[in-house]
């Protein structure tokens, strides 16, 4: 189970890519169509491990964000997630029967992000050297969220969590030119 092959040089040339392939197979497709509730609140998605699908989970939070009215978060939840998805397909070592899921909940002028796992190992920040290209991760979730953390989840492995809210500009700031 992959995602089809995206010849992209970067994440916004990814995302891209994945928007101009509307109509066609994306990985979602494999695990069913995004499953809103009744009151449009949540998005859940399941993807394969490969990490070409943190694009189209990417596109999906975009999408959500515009149609809750919270694009404003959008730089910062789309670099959350893209460090979470990441992070639970290459750590989480799930089987090719195993998904990773992805829930985007709305509230009033909120937004968590939570990525489902089977595996029961907790990710921990860890120091980084200068010359690192990994590492990182979840000290940019740390720096971007309000909030984050690991919980348990119904079956086996866990869930990593990040919440944002829209900032509050106080008068005095919105006078100031």
């Amino acid at each position: 189970m992959s995602c089809k092959r995206i010849p992209a040089k970067s994440r916004r040339d990814a995302d891209e890519l994945a928007e101009s392939d509307k109509g066609r197979w994306r990985p979602c497709d494999m695990y069913g169509k995004p499953t809103p509730n009744p009151t449009g609140s949540r998005v859940v998605l399941r993807w394969s491990p490969d990490p070409r699908c943190v694009a189209y989970a990417r596109l999906e939070l975009r999408k959500a964000l515009a149609d809750w009215g919270l694009s404003i978060l959008e730089d910062s939840a789309v670099l959350i997630l893209s460090e979470l998805l990441s992070n639970a397909g290459l750590h989480a070592k799930v089987t090719p029967e195993q998904t990773i899921e992805t829930r985007y909940f709305r509230s009033s002028g909120a937004l968590r992000i939570e990525v489902h796992d089977g595996s029961p190992d907790r990710p921990q920040p860890r120091p980084a050297g200068p010359d690192a290209s990994d590492g990182r991760g979840l000290l940019l979730v740390d720096a971007l969220a309000d909030a984050w953390g690991v919980a348990e989840r119904n079956g086996p492995g866990k869930v990593v969590w990040a919440s944002l809210s829209v900032p509050h500009v106080r008068p005095v700031e919105r006078d100031c030119p």
